[in-house]
């Protein structure tokens, strides 16, 4: 989440996107307007992030998540978990499942649906590669917006998926009580996403995407 829920709501889509070899599909959805990235393969799919809708998204098109990648629990990211994971998509993340990391206790004050319960399956681990299905990820722990984030990064095809932790012109937000931390999310940004080559794509939990060399030249956050 790097914004509180508001009363707008933009259609669901998806976009097929081509980045070298690594083809995926963006779909946004949920009142944060929140993007999930899916990744086919052969023996299905993986998908990084799950905003409200998704799963139906999936289903409409025939196509199964597999994996599903978490960059962080907030709301917003984790809405279509348990949905998903009732079709057996296996679920990953940097934490186990707690309603303190998907700011249940805060999204209640606003009027905001419960997320339904889902269990972690697996956690992932930042000092290895995840691999699976012909597709492997490098992974950095950045915290700061929230406790878990989690950064996937695809070196063959330059591609970033940054969650809530760097946005096109922005970063993620860092005012959150028990999470967010502006100074930490700063240094993680700097030390693990700024360091990789410029020409990284990077596409964000939120908004457009944007590349590693935009970011530094001109976010106003990182000047």
């Amino acid at each position: 989440m790097d914004r509180p829920a508001v009363d707008t709501h933009r259609d669901t889509h998806h976009t097929p996107v081509m980045q070298n070899s690594l083809p995926f599909l963006t779909f946004t959805g949920g009142i944060a307007e929140t993007n999930g990235y899916f990744l086919p393969t052969d023996n299905g799919g993986i998908l990084i992030d799950a905003p409200d809708g998704v799963a139906a998204w999936l289903a409409a098109q025939g196509k199964h998540a597999t994996h599903l990648l978490l960059t962080h629990q907030h709301f917003d990211h984790v809405m279509d978990a348990a949905a998903l994971q009732e079709t057996g998509t296996k679920i990953h993340a940097f934490a186990g499942y707690d309603a303190k990391l998907t700011l249940e206790h805060v999204t209640r004050s606003w009027g905001m649906p419960n997320v339904r319960t889902y269990r972690v399956d697996a956690l992932l681990s930042v000092d290895q590669p995840w691999q699976c299905d012909g597709v492997t990820l490098s992974l950095a722990h950045v915290p700061g917006h929230s406790p878990d984030s989690l950064t996937f990064y695809h070196s063959d095809s330059a591609t970033l998926f940054s969650g809530d932790t760097l946005f096109q012109h922005s970063i993620g937000r860092t005012d959150i009580p028990e999470h967010g931390n502006h100074r930490l999310l700063l240094q993680g940004i700097r030390e693990k996403i700024l360091s990789l080559p410029a020409d990284t794509v990077v596409y964000p939990g939120h908004g457009g995407s944007t590349t590693i060399g935009r970011e530094i030249r001109s976010n106003p956050y990182l000047v």
